[in-house]
């Protein structure tokens, strides 16, 4: 029925359209009159970027964009004003009243899989609560639009998804990716967040199903951050899966096929790195989430001089993981040159924490030859060592190999292991000799290998040091390499704990301890908003040494004393800022960014551009003329056109 009215009102239409002699006249090939094009269907998103043009929005438009939706918030004025009285309930509901009833509605799910679902179906009405709710309440909701349950939301994407969020690009666009890339309706991307699903937190290759994660993160970098949401563009490269599950689910979104792997993968990426630059600018932001080991180190190193971009498994890890380090020198009173570390994993996380550790010793004056001495690390097939016959030691293994025996199980390696006496050339060419000899103070868990922290390792590493440091890092929290609860009670309630998901506090005696979260959301969207407003070309390390530096400083003592390296999750807007202030004196100082003039109030620069959580008013802007002089016109006088008298 309603397809018949709706095909007779567009006859209708038709016929009015028509001109009386088009009517009249029998249609023949000279007088043939060609039909007029229905009007086009609006877009779900009809506004895009940061102007509203109010003469391209319709009334009924204020209710069906997220952009503009305020649910009950419009005023009656606005109502009537915009035609879409009557289409809601009598009530008035300010922007805060009806944070109370999403506080409300959300609690009221116990599934976390459920609160997910809430909140993105939220996102899809109402842009602006959405983001308001999730900064205000971050402490809250940050475990459920990310680590862990954005692990389970991606397990299920097949089942869960209801709307695009972002584009996905497949193998089978090669040679099309910019025309792809043109139909993504926002022309003002400045941050984008691609993953190819090979690596999904701890769980492996998920395909497309690896959406849920660059979805999570640019959520926060709005939500953190205040950058604004039509800037961002979450994106999955669905080049297959090795997910033998996955391809025989039926309920699989992506390419039913084996992963696209060696030249072709590469030329891939590499077109989909160009059609960014050529849809958006060179100075978009490219944030690389996600990929296998094999290929993060590689693009990185790649791209990181060519394209605007970080990849935050390896840099955003390891900046919240040194400022947990930075930190927990106020507790043991030592500094890097008397920590030695011990890395269970070396993918792309631990890797990239040595190497920015590394660079923090060298910043307080070590040698690089004994920073680099001073880290210990372990895969899957033992320590990394110069003589052991299994195992690789591609890429930037090779830089923390030792020359000693090959060890494989971790339990003796944490109790045997010293750094070997290191040495280093002056100027002078005198030989000075470091004497390292200790016990590892640092135990850094990037494994993904869930309980490798044995009690029995715990308790070695609190009978070798009087506040030992364990990080236990891996996501999600089924991956973690011991509990907060394993760590403090095998320490007695000594270690100096981090973990990569949260962990409920923890009673020892008469004293709670509350420990502290490494969420790479401290570090990424400060580093994104600083990059974006100053349109930096590339992205050097220093920059995140930098973030780790802001974060540790925001450290109070209090946070400390209940147990924790990082500040409240609370204050991490506040936190954000400071980073993006440090960002933005670093591109200026060293000539990486391209917005002139350089500010001197840098806090309240960025401040200004920052994203408006709060409604705004759906009013189009108006505003009085003065009242016009009186002039006496001559009188109106018959005017000949074309030769003709005119009928004036």
């Amino acid at each position: 029925m309603h397809f018949s009215i709706c095909s007779l009102c567009g006859t209708v239409g038709k016929l009015c359209r028509c001109s009386p002699a088009s009517v009249a006249a029998p249609t023949t090939a000279a007088t043939a009159v060609v039909p007029v094009a229905p009007p086009a269907v609006r877009k779900y998103h009809e506004v895009t970027g940061d102007i509203i043009t109010p003469s391209q929005v319709r009334g009924i438009d204020h209710i069906r964009d997220p952009r503009l939706n305020k649910g009950l918030a419009f005023t009656l004025e606005e109502r009537q004003t915009l035609g879409i009285h009557g289409l809601q309930p009598a009530r008035y509901k300010t922007q805060e009243e009806q944070l109370q009833l999403c506080k409300i509605a959300v609690n009221r799910y116990t599934e976390p899989l459920n609160k997910y679902l809430y909140l993105s179906d939220l996102y899809d009405r109402n842009e602006r609560l959405f983001f308001r709710f999730l900064s205000e309440n971050i402490e809250d909701l940050m475990p459920i639009v990310y680590t862990p349950t954005v692990g389970l939301a991606c397990q299920r994407f097949g089942l869960i998804y209801r709307r695009p969020h972002g584009l996905f690009v497949t193998f089978n666009d090669r040679g099309h990716i910019f025309d792809v890339m043109k139909n993504w309706p926002e022309p003002n991307v400045r941050a984008i967040c691609v993953t190819d699903g090979e690596r999904i937190l701890g769980l492996g290759d998920l395909g497309a199903c690896g959406m849920g994660i660059p979805v999570g993160k640019l959520a926060l970098y709005t939500a953190l951050a205040g950058i604004k949401p039509h800037q961002c563009l979450p994106i999955v490269v669905d080049v297959g899966t090795n997910n033998i599950d996955l391809l025989e689910d039926p309920l699989y979104v992506g390419l039913r096929q084996k992963r696209v792997v060696g030249s072709e993968y590469d030329d891939f990426i590499d077109e989909f790195m160009e059609a960014v630059v050529r849809r958006y600018g060179q100075n978009t932001l490219i944030q690389f989430e996600d990929f296998g080991n094999h290929n993060a180190f590689r693009f990185l190193d790649k791209y990181r001089h060519t394209y605007c971009t970080f990849n935050d498994d390896i840099q955003g890890t390891a900046a919240v993981a040194v400022a947990g380090l930075y930190a927990s020198k106020r507790v043991t009173g030592k500094s890097f040159k008397d920590y030695t570390f011990l890395f269970a994993g070396a993918g792309e996380a631990a890797i990239g924490i040595a190497d920015l550790t590394v660079k923090a010793m060298v910043s307080e004056g070590v040698p690089i030859e004994e920073a680099y001495n001073r880290i210990y690390m372990v895969d899957i097939d033992g320590l990394l060592t110069k003589s052991r016959k299994v195992g690789s030691l591609d890429g930037h293994k090779v830089n923390y190999a030792k020359d000693i025996e090959p060890m494989t199980d971790l339990a003796e390696i944490v109790s045997t292991i010293k750094p070997s006496v290191c040495g280093y050339f002056t100027l002078s060419c005198f030989m000075n000799i470091y004497f390292i000899q200790s016990f590892p103070q640092v135990l850094i868990g990037a494994s993904a290998a869930a309980g490798i922290f044995t009690p029995q390792i715990l308790r070695t590493m609190a009978d070798n040091n009087e506040r030992p440091v364990v990080f236990a890092l891996s996501n999600p929290t089924s991956k973690a390499e011991c509990t907060a609860e394993e760590a403090y009670v095998n320490t007695d309630a000594r270690v100096i704990f981090s973990s990569g998901s949260p962990f409920p506090p923890v009673k020892i005696g008469d004293k709670t301890y509350y420990p502290g979260q490494g969420n790479n959301a401290y570090i990424f969207p400060g580093v994104g908003l600083g990059v974006i407003c100053t349109g930096t070309h590339h992205i050097p390390d220093s920059m995140f040494l930098i973030a780790a530096q802001e974060l540790a400083n925001f450290v109070e003592p209090a946070d400390i004393e209940r147990g924790s390296l990082y500040p409240p999750l609370s204050s991490i807007r506040d936190v954000s800022i400071n980073i993006a202030i440090g960002v933005v004196k670093c591109a200026y100082d060293r000539g990486l960014a391209s917005t002139y003039p350089e500010p001197q109030d840098k806090r309240q620069w960025l401040e200004k551009q920052l994203y408006n959580f709060n409604y705004e008013t759906s009013m189009p802007s108006t505003w009085a003329w003065p009242r016009m002089p009186f002039i006496k016109t001559r009188d109106l006088e018959p005017t000949e056109l074309y030769g003709k008298q005119s009928d004036l």
